[in-house]
């Protein structure tokens, strides 16, 4: 039970776990309560996966305490405020999208809204309604669509404060860098010429790994590997992909660059890339160079000593590998695992 502006909205449909209310009288204002089975479990989920909403502006206070969540969020177009709890086996609750500036007015309603919700105990919206072949799609969650990157590429920790060495790529115009869709960053340097970027956690982080770089270069066509996020964080982990070291400079004769032969995707732009002692020994460029497309198995690496020169100038020492054995690709698929970072841009 809760009481609507009923003026402004009128019911649309069911989507599972909502029922939608659509602005009317085109008021901009919008409702969906929230109904389904779970426990708390589904409540968190659901306070997560919320925040991924479009409709559910960056800008704004999170709270979720041990039975319900409070999410706010406001831009220059919207504000919008959900609030749902956990009881007798069900999650519910309700949002409400209002237009920007009208701030007064938003805050009646929302008070009217709150003091009225009453959970009913023994009523709940199914988990399945409607056509179960529907079309079905990623970028949506119940017919609403998910926030999504600007961008997004790899990177990989550099030391045990969770710094992370990245693309230039990736950085551009960015409202937000998060990592790993996570954490948070901020960019504390990086060189247009190298194209290597670092960034910064603004909270603290342990890395399980992060890279050791060789002081030496492989030899001339022996296999390498890059770590990366092949598919934009798609499959929610990095891949490997394997080839070779084809030549120690650039196409121009540049020092600095390592050229390697192997098919890597966008995604993987900014990852490690690996001798086969596990240690690093470069970071992967984008393929894309100065306006030009490299042919598909053509890649280029900013070398470590380049790393090594950028991250002292940011006042940072890049940790020298002892490596020497031969790691074989399971063992280093598992350390690759824990050094590479998603990176993303959001605006």
């Amino acid at each position: 039970e809760i009481i609507l502006p009923n003026a402004m909205v009128a019911f649309n449909e069911y989507s599972p776990p909502f029922a939608k209310y659509r602005a009317a009288e085109n008021s901009g204002v919008s409702v969906m309560l929230i109904s389904q089975t779970g426990d708390v479990a589904s409540l968190r989920g659901l306070y997560d996966i919320m925040q991924t909403l479009e409709i559910v502006p960056l800008d704004g206070d999170r709270n979720i305490g041990k039975s319900s969540f409070t999410l706010t969020g406001a831009n220059s177009q919207i504000s919008t405020y959900a609030f749902a709890q956990v009881a007798n086996g069900h999650v519910k609750g309700f949002m409400l999208t209002w237009p920007a500036g009208e701030d007064k007015r938003r805050k009646v309603v929302i008070d009217a809204m709150q003091s009225s919700f009453a959970p009913m105990a023994d009523v709940v919206l199914p988990d399945v309604y409607g056509d179960p072949d529907a079309a079905q799609s990623l970028d949506l969650l119940a017919g609403l669509a998910i926030r999504l990157p600007d961008m997004s590429r790899s990177g990989f920790y550099i030391d045990d404060s969770g710094s992370v060495l990245t693309t230039t790529q990736v950085i551009g115009q960015c409202t937000r860098i998060m990592l790993d869709d996570t954490y948070e960053a901020e960019l504390v340097g990086q060189d247009a010429q190298t194209g290597l970027a670092l960034l910064k956690p603004l909270q603290s982080l342990t890395p399980i790994n992060y890279a050791q770089f060789s002081p030496f270069t492989p030899r001339l066509n022996s296999e390498v590997a890059v770590s990366g996020y092949s598919y934009e964080g798609l499959l929610g982990a990095p891949t490997l992909t394997f080839g070779t070291l084809a030549d120690v400079k650039g196409l121009n004769g540049e020092t600095g660059l390592k050229r390697l032969a192997l098919r890597p995707t966008e995604g993987d732009a900014g990852g490690p890339v690996f001798d086969q002692s596990g240690s690093v020994f470069g970071m992967l460029l984008p393929t894309d160079i100065n306006g030009r497309k490299l042919p598909e198995d053509v890649s280029f690496a900013a070398d470590a000593d380049g790393i090594t020169s950028f991250l002292a100038s940011l006042g940072l020492n890049a940790m020298p590998s002892q490596a020497t054995a031969a790691m074989a690709p399971e063992d280093l698929t598992i350390a690759a695992a824990d050094m590479t970072v998603l990176v993303s841009c959001w605006n």
